[in-house]
């Protein structure tokens, strides 16, 4: 089989943008629903940056995020693509500031590169480019295997492979 070209897949994390205004709006209309955040100025706001929840209270805050992060979910968005601060008071109010992760930071990609030299079948190469990993190797069952080993790891960033070629 000489000659044959390697298989590659590239290994991103990215947000579906529709999907995260879905759940944004979906939250906020439970919010706005709900009897137990009637009153407490409770809310979701979306800068398409950053979001931004407000309430009266920490506990209530804290409520805010339990329902966005149940939308994220329903919306097949992972948590570990979400960076939620701590509740903090400004004026009367409590705010939690979240922001949503796109691409795998140069930290994180270094680790996946280490777990893929370390633990991932020997023909397996990975090269980083840019906020992505690009994975290659001759043998496409080495590289269904690597992602099999990448998806069991517990890492702080959430991971799609695309691109499977």
């Amino acid at each position: 089989m000489k000659g044959m070209a390697d298989s590659t897949f590239d290994i991103v994390s990215k947000v579906d943008r529709m999907e995260l205004d879905n759940a944004v709006n979906q939250a906020q209309k439970e919010i706005a629903q709900r009897y137990d955040f009637k009153g407490v100025g409770a809310s979701v706001d979306f800068s398409g940056e950053g979001l931004l929840l407000k309430a009266s209270s920490e506990e209530r805050v804290k409520a805010v995020l339990d329902v966005l992060e149940s939308k994220l979910i329903k919306r097949g968005i992972s948590l570990r693509s979400l960076d939620a601060g701590e509740p903090f008071a400004s004026g009367k109010e409590y705010r939690i500031e979240a922001g949503i992760k796109q691409g795998i930071g140069q930290e994180d990609a270094k680790k996946i590169g280490k777990i893929i030299r370390d633990e991932a079948p020997k023909t397996v190469k990975s090269q980083i480019q840019g906020d992505e990993l690009r994975v290659s190797s001759k043998s496409r069952d080495d590289l269904q295997a690597t992602i099999a080993l990448l998806k069991g790891k517990d890492l702080d960033v959430a991971l799609q492979f695309v691109n499977f070629r």
